[in-house]
């Protein structure tokens, strides 16, 4: 296999489409998304990327079916907008893989004729949030228009996120910009403990805001109770002098 394969699995004709970007992150919030932007909207796969930079394993359905480990592109008809949706279940494992896949996923998108880009992803607090307080952070490039990300909800926050944004979701901008694609990355958030199913619909509801789209968030909300449990048990560790989880014992969440 070469370093990167991209499969084309179909071509439809799209309007004006939108580039979304939700791979796996600080608590996933990016990669909840852009599931439920495809599953709510019956999105239609189009891409699949594979690459060595992937973890070498396959992954098993309940059919016992293997599948080697990839990234999709999905087209998904939202209340007429076009969008382009990557996701999948890992990032490269190296600097020179990130790099380089990003530039692949770029390519899928500009062959779409994306013009406009937001990669998803979470900003970690190292503390639960209280009281459904989700705000969310942005970063852009200089041809994206600050205003109208605030009045559709982000912040700008000076020195944040610390230490900048790394991964796909930091490369679409810094990459993007190089080769002319206005971006945005929107930030949900979130402890970065857990998958964060409500910071996943903070971010949302900023981008359904800026696409003009109107989204369920319905499926949202039931795994965000399913975590409310998880979150209860926590503070009470935390009350009892327990402290927060280790990694090993959070690694089942989500």
């Amino acid at each position: 296999m070469d370093d990167i394969d991209i499969e084309v699995v179909a071509d439809p004709e799209l309007e004006d489409p939108v580039f979304i970007e939700g791979l796996p992150g600080v608590g996933h919030v990016g990669k909840l998304v852009a599931e439920h932007l495809v599953e709510e909207f019956d999105g239609e796969l189009v891409r699949r990327v594979y690459t060595t930079d992937f973890p070498p394993q396959v992954t098993v359905d309940d059919d016992g079916v293997a599948e080697l480990t990839h990234a999709e592109f999905h087209h998904v008809d939202a209340d007429g907008q076009d969008l382009v949706v990557l996701t999948g279940d890992h990032q490269a494992a190296s600097n020179e893989g990130h790099y380089t896949l990003t530039t692949a996923f770029l390519d899928i998108a500009e062959e779409f004729g994306c013009e406009r880009a937001f990669a998803l992803g979470g900003v970690p607090t190292g503390e639960l949030i209280e009281d459904d307080e989700y705000g969310v952070l942005a970063a852009r490039t200089d041809d994206i228009d600050r205003e109208e990300l605030e009045a559709a909800g982000v912040e700008f926050r000076e020195n944040e996120p610390a230490g900048g944004i790394v991964g796909v979701s930091g490369l679409v901008l810094g990459l993007g910009a190089r080769r002319g694609l206005p971006a945005a990355c929107l930030m949900g958030e979130t402890s970065g403990y857990l998958v964060d199913p409500k910071s996943a619909q903070a971010v949302l509801e900023v981008l359904q805001g800026l696409l003009d789209i109107e989204v369920d968030f319905a499926d949202l909300e039931e795994r965000a109770e399913e975590m409310e449990e998880v979150v209860g048990k926590i503070q009470e560790m935390q009350g009892g002098g327990g402290g927060m989880p280790s990694e090993d014992e959070l690694r089942y969440i989500g």
